[in-house]
């Protein structure tokens, strides 16, 4: 976490915002991202955009979660910019929300750019709620926009979405099983799964914190400060 207890603190101070920063968690999405996937990768020409979006989104997935390694395993951040690894919710907001409300818009190109908008809309609501709670600084959150946007521009410049007329169900499904899973699903254990693999790959008794970061960097930069003056 970010400030520790203050992330506790925040979330309670701020239920909206703690609302809708589950919203970005994995096990909020995936269920009905996954429902979506299947319904696509059963038809001939939907399969390749399937394939595209899973794949894209197991790679922004994969190199948000060695970021992290590096970070908790390995001491890996840049104290500068205040930055410990990607973050995850707003790495999985940009990759599945856009293109979730673009696919379940499909019909009048109108409607798609309004849904697509409404879907980049929602993932930048996530990133900022996570700035609000005090759980990622601006650039942790920005690299997550980044990861997850990229992600999806690429599967919808790689696969067309095709132009299928989707059953009822599937976007009332889509929008009555994500709030619910809001409200009901138990607390995002991912933060300490990743701790524990990161401590097992690298060996390391105790996770590298951002406290530590930030006081490495203070510790060294008297020492840079003569170099500084003699440049000078």
């Amino acid at each position: 976490m970010y400030y520790g207890m203050y992330y506790e603190l925040a979330a309670a101070r701020y239920p909206a915002w703690h609302l809708i920063t589950r919203l970005g968690e994995a096990q909020v999405m995936l269920p009905a991202t996954f429902a979506v996937l299947a319904w696509f990768a059963l038809r001939p020409n939907g399969r390749a955009l399937a394939g595209w979006w899973f794949g894209l989104m197991s790679a922004a997935v994969a190199l948000t979660t060695a970021s992290k390694i590096a970070f908790i395993g390995y001491g890996v951040g840049i104290a500068g910019i205040n930055y410990t690894g990607v973050s995850g919710h707003s790495m999985f907001a940009a990759v599945v929300y856009p293109l979730l409300f673009r696919v379940l818009a499909s019909g009048s190109p109108l409607r798609e750019r309004i849904a697509l908008a409404g879907g980049i809309a929602l993932a930048a609501l996530v990133g900022y709620s996570r700035l609000v709670l005090g759980a990622h600084s601006l650039s942790e959150v920005l690299a997550g926009w980044a990861l997850g946007g990229l992600a999806t521009a690429a599967a919808l410049w790689l696969a067309r979405v095709p132009a299928v007329r989707l059953p009822a169900w599937l976007p009332l499904a889509v929008f009555t099983v994500v709030p619910l899973l809001v409200g009901s699903a138990p607390p995002s254990r991912s933060h300490d799964i990743v701790t524990r693999l990161s401590l097992a790959i690298s060996g390391r008794s105790a996770p590298y914190t951002r406290a530590q970061m930030l006081r490495d960097a203070r510790l060294r930069a008297p020492m840079r400060a003569p170099d500084l003056l003699a440049r000078g």
